[in-house]
């Protein structure tokens, strides 16, 4: 079964998010920040997908796409950024630093979908 990790300190969105990926599929893991994160994914390192929010306490969701991709077991993950950053500047930093997409809040079902189609994370 497919595996993904939905990283938002917002409780509301990890559900709207693991409910969208759980129809797709997906065995949906959460955490509230990027501590939170690296520490579930050295429990249960089997993950495919990982979206994750910028803003966040603890470990913010850019430095947690730089401490992932800094791990050679990490680097075939497939990283969303799904945030209220809108401005070009932070996407491009996103995009440089490891993410391999970058959705703006507010998103539908339908961009989520779309983009994990576009990335071959679904058919």
């Amino acid at each position: 079964m497919l595996k993904a990790m939905v990283v938002d300190d917002s409780r509301a969105i990890r559900l709207i998010l693991r409910k969208t990926l759980g129809k797709l599929g997906y065995e949906v893991l959460e955490a509230a920040h990027g501590k939170e994160a690296v520490a579930a994914l050295e429990r249960d390192p089997e993950v495919n997908l990982i979206l994750v929010d910028w803003n966040m306490p603890e470990m913010n969701g850019l430095e947690f796409v730089q401490y992932l991709r800094a791990r050679p077991g990490y680097s075939q993950v497939t990283l969303m950024m799904v945030t209220t950053e809108t401005e070009i500047e932070q996407m491009i930093t996103a995009l440089e630093a490891g993410a391999n997409e970058y959705v703006m809040k507010p998103f539908t079902e339908d961009i989520i979908t779309d983009k994990l189609r576009l990335l071959g994370m679904i058919a």
